[in-house]
């Protein structure tokens, strides 16, 4: 029988220990503040800023928000970031994405300080995690290594597989199991024999925004999948990467869609502003 990897569980448990740690800062005189910054009203990203807003309220961070318009011009967005880098009661600046097409996320995020980069994405974070320097970690890949710790799932020593590589969790997920001491391969759309691979991982972490890809033909038999993938099917139900149904029996250990890998992304992230102050 397999073990379904509990994320909603494991990140209120989480969100408790934040929200003592944030209860005895205030004591301290240290306030938390996130400044979170939607620009249009994209109806996935109003999902995703509302579930920030009701996790900073349950932990008792504040939070800041600044909802722009559409037409709001790359120069207006830059300026607003570097007003928030330079008022120091302001912890941690989070730009939602994806931004309008005419403004180069890439720019926006790389204007945020480094010190409030709470989402991890800023070149240098992203290099102190390469060379094992201190620094914010991607809030994705971090929630999946907390998962597994938590779930009593031994990473050290382990053949760790990760189908994806993008910069918000494929890459960052192979330095971190890495740095767990895993022994990681990484695979993506060029990759040739990818079946032949997979089937190798005791760990396997799908981040491919396919829905269903995955099926049991890639799965070791008793090994630990983790889906980040989420989607909705052809009857309108959430569901990840990973054909659930179809895997699940062959696996030791597995995350559910929804309620597996998702909730942990703000659990981290709000690990990450409570730690800026730390």
């Amino acid at each position: 029988m397999y073990q379904i990897i509990d994320g909603k569980k494991i990140s209120q448990e989480i969100k408790d220990e934040l929200k003592e740690k944030v209860a005895k800062l205030k004591e301290q005189g240290k306030r938390i503040a996130l400044a979170v910054i939607q620009v249009g009203n994209d109806p996935a990203s109003g999902v995703y800023v509302n579930n920030k807003k009701k996790a900073c309220a349950y932990i008792g961070i504040e939070s800041l928000s600044y909802e722009l318009p559409e037409e709001t011009t790359e120069e207006e967005l830059l300026a607003l970031v570097e007003k928030l880098n330079r008022d120091e009661s302001v912890n941690g600046i989070l730009v939602q994405l994806p931004l309008p097409a005419h403004i180069d996320e890439e720019k926006v995020i790389q204007t945020i300080s480094p010190k409030k980069d709470v989402d991890g994405f800023h070149m240098q974070n992203v290099g102190a995690l390469c060379v094992g320097g201190k620094g914010f970690v991607s809030c994705t890949p971090l929630g999946i290594i907390t998962l597994l710790k938590r779930s009593g799932i031994e990473i050290a020593g382990k053949r760790c597989v990760v189908m994806g590589r993008s910069n918000i969790v494929g890459k960052p997920m192979s330095l971190l199991l890495l740095r767990e001491n895993g022994t990681v391969t990484v695979c993506h759309s060029k990759t040739q024999d990818m079946k032949e691979i997979t089937r190798q991982a005791d760990i396997l972490v799908v981040a491919i925004g396919k829905p269903k890809f995955v099926d049991e033909t890639y799965v070791k038999e008793g090994a630990v999948v983790i889906d980040v993938g989420i989607h909705r099917d052809a009857q309108n139900k959430l569901c990840g990467d990973v054909d659930f149904e179809k895997v699940a029996p062959h696996t030791s250990a597995i995350t559910p869609v929804p309620g597996g890998v998702g909730p942990m992304t703000i659990a981290m992230l709000m690990n990450n502003c409570v730690s800026s102050v730390e």
